[in-house]
């Protein structure tokens, strides 16, 4: 594979912005970024590939660590192909690595799907697969949201061995629920078994229960605001603790709809940048096509006239049906600054999964996970996974 350069571009880098630069790679990895002063001074070979963006910037490819489903592709299935087809899509929409996020299901079949999710690690076609989100099933049974509460249960080691038996080290992130029994014993066991990152998520959590969840090392959260304990004058509660400690970071799902635009200014005005991650918590029937009826998780959805799917039978919220482009279009409209927001959206989730991770930065040594896109609309022109371009507009 001969260099490619993309040249006469505005670069995000994760740590800085290039006004006017290029981009150079050599494989699956970034060679170098430079200014186009510097890039006239460097001699490249001669089979190199040149690429003039025209004016269009490039960032590091988005990071989804909260993914239920794709163009009726579903985790919830279980199967193989479920996975990889949410990799091939992904691309579309600007994500060069995720997370596929599972709800929790009857023992048998949540086993099957975490063996299936870990298998199909290695061999996507599109969007790299960092590891399994595991949404459950060590949760309250008070905030469920749309989870059967058949399937919830209280903390047990010997399940969390077995799912990492059927996983092997593909169990990235867990959302649990810090006030439960026993689960300081799990958070010890997976500090001592594994790299998995506990989530408070779907949690009645107290304020007092939140900072022993703390102490036991749970500092990132699922949905931030969404399925957890609200802020109280009495009880500061799961949303207080998070807003307060500045070393806890969380998912936000910036549809507008989950979160009011407010709150998402409250967010920011009180959690540094870095710590907010943007996650879409996309379910299945999200940019599939026709006219439905559409699944979820085993139940019928339909998208409401705010642009989020509910479930058929009660209207409760199921999910999102928002993708990471929109929501760095909508932290912009909201006030965040584009580099902040793309920050967001792929960086931070970097820096959760693993400070040395090879993603979420276009510096030199790091992988050639990038987009291309129209700075105006963040439109996506073009995404490159390990330095192959995956999408083409």
């Amino acid at each position: 594979m001969p260099t490619i350069c993309l040249f006469n571009g505005k670069i995000y880098t994760g740590v800085a912005v290039i006004e006017a630069g290029a981009l150079i790679i050599d494989g699956d990895h970034i060679e170098d970024v430079v200014t186009m002063d510097r890039l006239k001074k460097k001699s490249l070979p001669s089979d190199t590939l040149y690429i003039d963006l025209q004016g269009k910037s490039i960032a590091p490819g988005f990071i989804d660590t909260h993914i239920h489903g794709l163009e009726g592709f579903d985790t919830a299935h279980g199967e193989l192909e479920d996975f990889l087809g949410i990799s091939a899509g992904l691309p579309r929409i600007g994500v060069t690595s995720f997370c596929p996020t599972l709800y929790p299901q009857q023992e048998a079949d949540m086993l099957k799907a975490i063996h299936f999710g870990a298998q199909a690690m290695g061999k996507e076609s599109g969007a790299v697969i960092h590891g399994l989100h595991l949404e459950g099933p060590f949760i309250s049974c008070n905030k469920l949201g749309v989870q059967r509460p058949e399937t919830i249960k209280s903390v047990d080691i010997d399940f969390m061995k077995r799912m990492q038996e059927a996983g092997g080290d593909a169990i990235r992130i867990m959302t649990v629920a810090p006030e439960l029994k026993n689960m300081r014993d799990l958070a010890l066991h997976c500090a001592h078994t594994s790299n998995t990152i506990l989530s408070a998520g779907h949690t009645d959590a107290t304020y007092d229960n939140m900072m022993e969840g703390i102490q036991a090392g749970i500092l990132h959260c699922t949905h931030m605001f969404n399925a957890m304990r609200s802020l109280h004058h009495r009880d500061p509660g799961g949303v207080g603790a998070i807003l307060i400690h500045p070393d806890f970071s969380c998912e936000l799902i910036a549809d507008g709809v989950h979160v009011h635009p407010a709150l998402v200014k409250l967010l920011l005005d009180n959690k540094p940048s870095n710590k907010i991650i943007l996650v879409t918590d996309a379910l299945a029937p999200t940019m599939q096509s026709g006219e439905g009826p559409f699944f979820a998780n085993g139940e019928e959805v339909y998208m409401s006239e705010e642009g989020i799917w509910r479930r058929k039978k009660d209207g409760v919220i199921a999910g999102s049906a928002l993708t990471l482009d929109r929501a760095v279009l909508n932290m912009t409209k909201w006030g965040t600054s584009r580099e902040s927001a793309l920050r967001m959206a792929a960086t931070n989730a970097a820096l959760l999964l693993n400070k040395e991770i090879e993603v979420g930065y276009l510096l030199p040594e790091k992988f050639a996970d990038f987009i291309i896109f129209e700075e105006s609309s963040m439109e996506i022109q073009a995404t490159y996974v390990r330095g192959v371009c995956k999408y083409e507009k």
